[in-house]
């Protein structure tokens, strides 16, 4: 909000209204140990000149640094048309659309999302969109839960090659709800999942089996031999896919003999911006069969009495996600403007379009790759077909390296050692549409640099 009308007399009149001594105490529910003491470092006040200045000259600082990091979030370039049309007063300022009759154009716009992920996951259905890919993997546990006619089924094959922060978010969210989670190790020559091991952790309290493709490491799993398996010993599989890759590899609903049953993921890679960390949105596709087991809102198309077409919210009312324990999901929140900018961009981009950037990205990781490997102190970790993102090991500890390449504008990649510890010095790193050749011989030589114990030289 960039403009805020109330004066110091005004707030003490709504104050007295509403007879409350300060501001601090419209907020007296929240404990004191929660509370913040303070913003160290930031001013009381600057005026909004010396604040503007401020903003574009730490803009210009992220604007010029080159971005390699990946590992869930993910650097595309995003036509201008995109925003421009997303932030348009009908879509930016639009509220949940429950009146159909004064929300047509939003409900087309989420009809079409719909259509689109469904296409581009070859799945029956899809929702119009979750929280974050995050919760979209919790929403997809729960939901295969709800789906096994067998109550002591509530168990869920847990990978570990899947994103760490989304275990972390699916634990906090599932653990509530009596499910457990039994991580599946990882080859550690291919990076895929142990097949081995996956075997040995079936018992009859398996309700699913979550499939990354790709994985965190980046890495392509052989899904049609998951989903198979999980069929034949009558699981539910939840494949949970970057959508990008999609547009390049096999879509889950393919996999296998039938495909998955859900399949779900982060939507950020189609549209959305690296703003800070968000906001994101999750996307949840699955089966028909499925349908009235899915979380979040699903919008159908229709015709009213005279044969006009129109679009409607189905399948769940408004009241249905205020009945508590009872409601099919409590994480539903709709990230409408995201969708609406993800939904322009599929349709500016097209099947080609995606296709053309989803290889322009394999094919600048595989150039970034042969030029990492060229270094002496650097080896490859996995032997396993990736997509956009690779695993390299280092001579030297990882952080250190990564703290002198950022003192040269280069943000060069996920340090994995503090979180799989047994790969040693491990360097995940990405390369999307948006970079050059000469952007990853340039990390190539300053990372060289680094290894052989000189400093890295300022883009600047």
């Amino acid at each position: 909000m960039p403009f805020i009308p109330h004066t110091e007399q005004d707030i003490k009149e709504m104050l007295e209204v509403i007879g409350a001594n300060d501001i601090d105490a419209l907020f007296d529910e929240i404990p004191s140990s929660l509370r913040i003491k303070g913003l160290d470092g930031i001013p009381t006040g600057v005026s909004e000149m010396e604040l503007n200045r401020q903003m574009r000259i730490r803009a210009q600082k992220d604007s010029r640094l080159l971005c390699f990091i990946g590992a869930g979030a993910y650097e595309h370039h995003i036509p201008a048309a995109v925003w421009d049309v997303a932030t348009r007063g009908e879509f930016y300022t639009a509220y949940t659309p429950y009146q159909a009759e004064a929300s047509q154009g939003s409900l087309q716009l989420i009809y079409e999302f719909q259509t689109m992920m469904a296409h581009l996951m070859a799945m029956e259905v899809s929702n119009a969109s979750l929280y974050d890919g995050a919760t979209a993997l919790a929403e997809a546990i729960l939901m295969a839960v709800r789906l096994n006619t067998k109550k002591e089924k509530h168990s869920i094959l847990f990978p570990s090659t899947i994103h760490p922060f989304y275990r972390e978010t699916v634990k906090a969210i599932v653990s509530q709800q009596q499910i457990s989670l039994i991580d599946v190790s990882y080859d550690k020559k291919t990076g895929q999942i142990d097949f081995n091991d996956l075997k040995n952790k079936l018992s009859d309290d398996i309700a699913a089996l979550v499939i990354p493709q790709p994985n965190f490491f980046g890495v392509i799993d052989d899904v049609d031999e998951l989903t198979n398996w999980t069929q034949k010993n009558k699981i539910i599989s939840i494949g949970l896919v970057n959508p990008m890759a999609m547009a390049l590899l096999k879509p889950p609903g393919q996999w296998g003999h039938e495909g998955v049953d859900m399949a779900c993921g982060e939507g950020q890679p189609l549209g959305i911006p690296l703003s800070s960390g968000g906001p994101y949105y999750g996307f949840l596709c699955a089966k028909k069969s499925h349908v009235r087991q899915m979380p979040g809102r699903i919008v159908g198309r229709t015709v009213d009495m005279t044969g006009k077409l129109g679009f409607v919210l189905t399948l769940q009312a408004r009241e249905q996600h205020i009945r508590r324990a009872k409601a099919t999901s409590n994480i539903c929140t709709n990230q409408g403007l995201m969708v609406t900018a993800s939904t322009i961009y599929m349709s500016l981009l097209g099947p080609q379009g995606l296709h053309h950037i989803a290889m322009a990205s394999h094919h600048n990781t595989r150039l970034m790759r042969d030029e990492l490997l060229s270094i002496s102190g650097v080896e490859p970790i996995f032997s396993s077909p990736y997509f956009h993102e690779i695993v390299v090991r280092l001579k030297k500890p990882v952080m250190p390296c990564l703290q002198e390449l950022s003192h040269a504008g280069i943000q060069a990649g996920f340090d994995l050692s503090t979180i799989y510890p047994e790969l040693g010095n491990a360097l995940l790193l990405c390369a999307t549409e948006t970079k050059e050749k000469s952007d990853i011989q340039l990390l190539a030589r300053q990372l060289q640099n680094v290894l052989e114990g000189r400093k890295a030289t300022c883009l600047a």
